[in-house]
C-alpha cells in the first residue's frame, strides 16, 4: 500500500510540474520563446552559414548604424564601415576596440583571425577586398586579430589586406585596427 501511495504521489507532481511548464518536450521539439505577438525562426535559421559565398558585394555587404556599420551577410558579422588609420600595438588596439562607439553602438572588439581573413577577396590587392566593397579607409597594411599565436603568446595573428597574407607578429609592433561586432569572438591571452 505504501508504495502505491508513493506512485501516486509522484505521477501527482508530474502532472503539476507538466501543466505548470505546459507539458513534455524532447529537446528536438525546444525552440527559443518569443515575446508575445512575435515569432522566432528556428534556430538552425540563425546561425551564420559559413558556407555561404555570395560572390557580388552590393548583395553581400548592406550599411547599418546610420551609415557607420557594414554588415556581412556571409557571416553576420557587422564591421567598421571606416576603419581608423592609426597603427598600434596589440594590447592598444584590444582596448581602443572595446571602448570604440560607432554608430551610437559600443560593444565593439578585434575579430578572430578567421573572421578577418573572411574579409580577404585573393583576386584583389590593394586591398585584398572584394570590388565594389562598401568600406572607406581601409589600409593596405597589416590589421590585428585577437587570436594570439598558440606557440608563444607574445604573438599575434594579423591579416594584410594589400595581399591576401595571414602571418603573426610581435604583439608590440603596430599594426591597423578593424573592429567588428557579432559572432562569438575569442581573446586569447
Amino acid at each position: 500500500m505504501m508504495l502505491k501511495g508513493k506512485k501516486v504521489l509522484w505521477l501527482m507532481s508530474v502532472w503539476i510540474v507538466s501543466a505548470m511548464y505546459g507539458g513534455f518536450a524532447s529537446a528536438d521539439d525546444l525552440e527559443p520563446s518569443a515575446p508575445s505577438g512575435q515569432t522566432i525562426r528556428a534556430t538552425k535559421e540563425l546561425q551564420p552559414a559559413w558556407s555561404k559565398k555570395i560572390k557580388k558585394a552590393s548583395k553581400r555587404f548592406q550599411i547599418v548604424l546610420d551609415g557607420e556599420g557594414v554588415l556581412d551577410k556571409e557571416t553576420e558579422l557587422v564591421w567598421e564601415k571606416s576603419p581608423d588609420t592609426e597603427a598600434r600595438t596589440w594590447i592598444d588596439a584590444v582596448y581602443y576596440a572595446y571602448t570604440k562607439s560607432v554608430g551610437g553602438r559600443k560593444g565593439w572588439r578585434l575579430p578572430t583571425v578567421e573572421e578577418l581573413a573572411s574579409l580577404v577577396d585573393p583576386t584583389q590587392n590593394g586591398p585584398a577586398l572584394p570590388s565594389d566593397h562598401p568600406f572607406t579607409n581601409v589600409q593596405s597594411g597589416y590589421y590585428w586579430s585577437s587570436t594570439s599565436y598558440v606557440n608563444d603568446i607574445s604573438l599575434a595573428w594579423d591579416v594584410s589586406f594589400y595581399y591576401d597574407d595571414v602571418s603573426f607578429y610581435d604583439k608590440t609592433y603596430n599594426s591597423y585596427v578593424w573592429c567588428v561586432r557579432g559572432g562569438h569572438g575569442y581573446d586569447a591571452p
